[in-house]
């Protein structure tokens, strides 16, 4: 069990793919309930604070969840073109 964490924790995808699931699971907790602060009496600076947090997260989650997707598209591409160059020179050594 411990070893298959640290295999899955030192993959070259974990960061992007944590950050990923992370905007994604920041935005399904904000269509369950994310304005429920709202719904309360609360002092306007709390309010206020509450508000531009979330403003800042949903400018910057999107930010974060494309540069993630864009990571994890860039080492599969990078990682399969790796490999059939890798077969093509086995291949090309082996004929």
């Amino acid at each position: 069990m411990v070893e298959t964490l640290k295999r899955v924790v030192r993959n070259e995808y974990f960061p992007a793919a944590a950050v990923l699931a992370l905007v994604v699971l920041f935005w399904v907790a904000g269509l369950f309930g994310g304005l429920s602060l709202l719904s309360r009496s609360q002092p306007p600076i709390a309010t206020l604070t509450w508000l531009l947090f979330v403003y800042a997260a949903a400018v910057l989650t999107p930010l974060a969840g494309i540069l993630a997707a864009a990571d994890l598209l860039r080492r599969w591409w990078r990682n399969r073109a790796a490999a059939k160059a890798g077969s093509a020179k086995a291949a090309k050594t082996g004929s």
